[in-house]
């Protein structure tokens, strides 16, 4: 087996080496290169861990429970799941049938013995056996079903919810996990857009996912102010179906009125971009046929301002109860937006219209939760004190 300059086998047949001081005259003489002052890299100390933790029993899984989407991070391996948030189950067996992406194709096309459900609503849990399915079959997806021991799970839920709703959120993890911890959604997210939680920094995190808006003032891994409003995605696209229905009579799905969103909805006038039109298919009222219809960016504009309004004015009214010191350090750094709310077109620019502070995007706002999740779970000693106590442990049987 071939030495490597500055080190000699552990043992024979040994996977690593024992370093030996340069000073050791036999090594000198045989390796010149080992002298005092010859620059040497050791081997990584990462470079045999990866090997066996093929073989670990268990892995921690950090998950963004959203009431459109799901996200798993797996420890050591990173993201490894963005599905719908969407369960079908057969009702006649009580089990479920699909979980993700196959359960939410067969929305609105199941038979009487089938059911296909949102279990989460407003960012909580509306259906607790769905629910409990939904993350149980999450878990055995990220850990390839694998894992002999049940695994840590650490799940991003929003800032506003009762003690209830969170106890609901435990008992429902405790389906495939050993123990339960809870992080709210807005550290979670400062956590994964990068931002300073743990120093004596005032920072401001507005996370606009698809049920909630999670407004949050941080400091030193803690929230010192906070807001939840329900409204966020899903009432902006809803809202998009109402003007729809009421202006041009025609009925539109909550696919399609998504789509109208992401791909001309705006939140801030801009006359080249609010001149931009779409074609729109859709039933229509009067005559009861297929209809289809061009509408503009600047009406669509228009029809989301109500709801955009709601969270412009959550995000005031946390700046109002602000600290002056914490005020001031969010003058100075701004106010950081994140989930998929975060990606409407000029939203960053009405924030800052309204409230004259600089107003950014996080790099990738539909995973900062997840993210953030997944810091904690890699770096747990220095972060454990974000997460919500007391956690719950799957009891002894």
């Amino acid at each position: 087996m071939p030495t490597r300059p500055g080190c000699i086998p552990a043992a024979p047949g040994g996977i690593g080496f024992r370093f030996v001081a340069p000073s050791d005259p036999d090594l000198v003489e045989r390796h010149p290169e080992t002298r005092r002052g010859a620059s040497y890299d050791p081997p990584s100390a990462t470079a045999y861990p990866v090997f066996f933790r093929r073989f670990q029993f268990s892995r921690d899984i950090g998950i963004d429970l959203g009431t459109a989407n799901t996200l798993m991070y797996v420890s050591g391996k990173g993201i490894v799941l963005q599905e719908p948030s969407v369960v079908a189950i057969d009702l006649e067996r009580n089990v479920p049938l699909a979980v993700g992406n196959e359960a939410k194709m067969m929305l609105g096309r199941t038979p009487g013995n089938i059911r296909a459900v949102r279990p989460l609503r407003d960012g909580v849990i509306a259906d607790f056996d769905a629910a409990e399915q939904m993350i149980k079959t999450f878990i055995q997806k990220g850990n390839e079903g694998r894992g002999v021991i049940a695994p840590r799970l650490v799940i991003g839920i929003p800032s506003g919810v009762t003690g209830v709703e969170r106890r609901a959120v435990r008992e429902a993890g405790l389906a495939g996990a050993r123990q339960v911890h809870l992080i709210d959604e807005p550290v979670a997210a400062a956590i994964g857009a990068g931002l300073p939680v743990t120093e004596p920094v005032g920072t401001m995190m507005v996370d606009i996912g698809g049920g909630t808006t999670e407004v949050a003032v941080l400091s030193l891994g803690g929230t010192v102010l906070s807001e939840s409003v329900r409204v966020a995605g899903d009432e902006l696209s809803d809202a998009i179906g109402v003007y729809l229905k009421k202006v041009h009579n025609l009925v539109v799905g909550e696919r399609t009125a998504e789509d109208i969103k992401i791909r001309i909805g705006s939140a801030f006038p801009d006359n080249e971009h609010d001149e931009t039109s779409l074609d729109v298919r859709g039933l229509h009222l009067l005559s009861g046929l297929p209809r289809t219809i061009n509408v503009r960016a600047g009406d669509i504009r228009e029809a989301m301002a109500e709801p955009l309004n709601v969270i412009v004015e959550a995000v005031k009214r946390t700046l109002e109860r602000t600290p002056p010191e914490l005020a001031a350090d969010i003058v100075d750094r701004g106010i950081m937006l994140a989930g998929g709310g975060a990606m409407v077109r000029g939203i960053c620019d009405l924030i800052s219209h309204e409230t004259g502070i600089l107003t950014h995007v996080a790099e990738d706002p539909l995973l900062c939760v997840v993210n953030g999740c997944g810091m904690v779970l890699e770096d747990y000693k220095r972060l454990e004190r974000v997460l919500d106590t007391p956690d719950f442990t799957r009891q002894s049987t």
